[in-house]
């Protein structure tokens, strides 16, 4: 099969790590303790892995709390501060983060119109800024999987203000296989998963016994794989992991 040549990714109309910016808005401990509409554990682990997924591939990121120096809450959760330690937190007092001037420069600072939106809540955090970039000709990405609200109504209702306001929905795991696919590595995986394919048989297996175990030391190995805490005994059950562990 050929593809067709890639796009300008400056100019595509799909996201792509050099028209596109991540946002991280208000991942902090009173913001999680009234997350209803989702598994708290699952939330964190999904920003976590968007948030590798833009260091990967060099985004721009802009990384905000609120209250803290107030003494009303406490900063970024540390599984995700690690991550973001290059990219200092700007605090702010507002809830809504568009109303914060250092926010709008570090935001515009990155040049990029595209902004991939991880912000809690769904209902106030997220919609706000969503509301009030799209007006300035930003396009908004909410990663729907790593974004929760305060009740399964504010969850659906935040998320059907923004969209129906010209927000784009996505989730970590499309925007991971977006960069992936147009940036060369799928083609790389797919070279490897070849190039695993040929290798001479480990002494003693069979050639699809060794394909098999290779893929399965493959997979945990993965950096970006959510599913890496136990061995992967077969597909079937890879798949069944994968797809209970990825639920919105």
């Amino acid at each position: 099969m050929t593809s067709v040549p890639i796009r300008d990714p400056l100019a595509d109309h799909l996201i792509t790590p050099q028209n596109a910016a991540l946002i991280v808005v208000n991942y902090q401990r009173n913001q999680f303790r009234s997350v209803r509409s989702m598994d708290s554990d699952l939330l964190v682990e999904n920003v976590v892995s968007t948030a590798k997924l833009a260091k990967r591939f060099g985004l721009p990121i802009v990384h905000s709390t609120v209250g803290v120096a107030a003494g009303q809450d406490q900063s970024t959760l540390p599984e995700l501060a690690d991550l973001l330690e290059d990219y200092p937190s700007i605090d702010r007092t507002a809830i809504n983060s568009w109303e914060d001037a250092d926010f709008l420069a570090a935001v515009r600072a990155t040049g990029r119109r595209k902004l991939i939106l991880c912000a809690l809540w769904i209902e106030m955090s997220m919609a706000f800024t969503a509301l009030d970039a799209m007006p300035e000709r930003h396009e908004v990405y909410p990663v729907v999987d790593a974004i929760a609200g305060t009740s399964n109504k504010a969850h659906r209702a935040g998320l059907e203000r923004v969209t129906q306001a010209g927000a784009q929905p996505i989730s970590w795991i499309s925007a991971r296989r977006r960069a992936t696919a147009r940036l060369g590595a799928g083609r790389d995986r797919s070279r490897n998963y070849r190039d695993r394919l040929h290798r001479p048989p480990v002494d003693g297996m069979s050639r699809k016994s060794a394909l098999m175990e290779r893929s399965r030391t493959d997979h945990t190995r993965d950096p970006l794989c959510p599913v890496r805490s136990r061995p992967i005994k077969n597909n079937a059950t890879a798949i069944q992991l994968s797809g209970r562990r990825l639920q919105p």
